[in-house]
């Protein structure tokens, strides 16, 4: 009986490791999960959460497809009458970062990361290794949508904003 009990539990265990993997998938709850690392990192600096915007997912998302399917790495053009965005670029090897790490990428540009008036935020002098995370921290952006695309040979995540940050003369937080 004792070894019955002991062959059930490993069966049992052994059931629930395979089950394990399929129970959170890298990508599974991914925009739940983009908006809960911007927003953890916001409530670090003192500044209000974001909110989901299905809108600025969508423009997200359209242009992640067209830079993954052209291979080009690019910030998307304004678009005359529409209203400005802010907007953030990841791309990396597919299928080797969760949602998390790919914010957490644009955060540890913290390490650079000075108070004051943008564009002057950056203790290396150059603004692009801190204007994904000040993008990220701004107090007056309200909303968020991201997009995520594999079509060609890299990932990509793009990430829209709206207040759009990074303004000149204006300060982060």
């Amino acid at each position: 009986m004792v070894r019955f009990a002991t062959v059930w539990k490993l069966s049992v265990l052994t059931a629930c490791s395979f089950m394990l993997p399929g129970m959170q998938g890298r990508l599974d709850n991914a925009e739940l999960r983009i908006l809960s690392a911007h927003n953890a990192e916001r409530a670090k600096m003192g500044v209000a959460s974001l909110r989901w915007d299905d809108q600025l997912a969508e423009g997200a998302q359209r242009w992640a497809d067209h830079l993954s399917a052209t291979g080009k790495f690019e910030h998307s053009p304004n678009r005359p009458g529409e209203p400005l965005e802010g907007e953030n670029i990841w791309g990396g090897t597919p299928d080797s970062f969760t949602p998390e790490s790919m914010v957490r990428l644009w955060i540890a540009e913290k390490r650079s990361y000075v108070a004051g008036v943008f564009p002057a935020n950056s203790s290396t002098g150059r603004v692009e290794d801190v204007s994904h995370y000040t993008q990220l921290i701004w107090r007056r952006t309200e909303a968020v949508g991201c997009g995520l695309a594999h079509l060609g040979g890299e990932e990509i995540l793009v990430c829209r904003y709206s207040q759009p940050g990074n303004v000149r003369g204006r300060i982060p937080i």
